[in-house]
């Protein structure tokens, strides 16, 4: 365990992008060793990075209910562990947040991934994190069309962001069909842990 915490201490530490972030460096992630559930993401956003907790917004809300827990509950790392593809605000881009840096996973999310061997779901959200978990999908929405091959190990979200209304109102069988599977998963392995 105390090469986790040297380890995380590290992360919280770096410094390897400065010169390309537009804040400060701020590595947001949650992990514990114990955790069941991984969720792989993007990158922090602005209201993120500000208030250095992870889905700590309306996106936040939306995926804490579709997972069926409470707040208390999700910022618990023994039951979740948050690992984005990029730990810092990357800045905006064109159409939104500029992609994760590039630099941030092959520096530290093998190092974090091996001392996460009590995972039994990982929830995927964007394409950045579809790349790295499942490079056979060229798009997250055919991964979550083949979300029933992939369970109940793995499932592709769409960002909860409100920015998607326009997709959850053209997909309502993602929410009929989807969502109350993944709440009896969480709650299977939450309550195992």
């Amino acid at each position: 365990m105390s090469s986790f915490v040297e380890l995380m201490a590290q992360i919280k530490q770096c410094t390897q992008c400065e010169a390309f972030l537009p804040e400060h460096p701020r590595p947001i992630l949650q992990a514990d060793p114990a955790a069941r559930i991984l969720i792989a993401g993007q990158a922090p956003g602005l209201k993120t990075h500000q208030k250095g907790r992870a889905f700590d917004d309306a996106s936040g809300r939306r995926l804490r209910n579709w997972l069926g827990v409470t707040e208390t509950r999700f910022y618990d790392p023994q039951q979740f562990a948050i690992l984005p593809m990029g730990f810092c605000y990357p800045g905006r881009g064109q159409s939104g947040d500029a992609p994760p840096r590039t630099e941030c996973a092959p520096a530290w999310r093998e190092a974090v991934l091996n001392h996460l061997n009590s995972i039994e779901l990982t929830l995927i959200l964007g394409q950045h994190a579809l790349r790295y978990h499942l490079p056979a999908y060229r798009r997250v929405g055919d991964a979550l069309a083949d979300w029933q091959k992939l369970w109940p190990t793995m499932l592709v979200l769409p960002h909860p962001s409100p920015r998607n209304q326009y997709w959850f109102k053209q997909h309502a069988w993602f929410e009929q069909e989807v969502i109350p599977q993944l709440q009896a998963r969480v709650d299977e392995l939450v309550r195992m842990g």
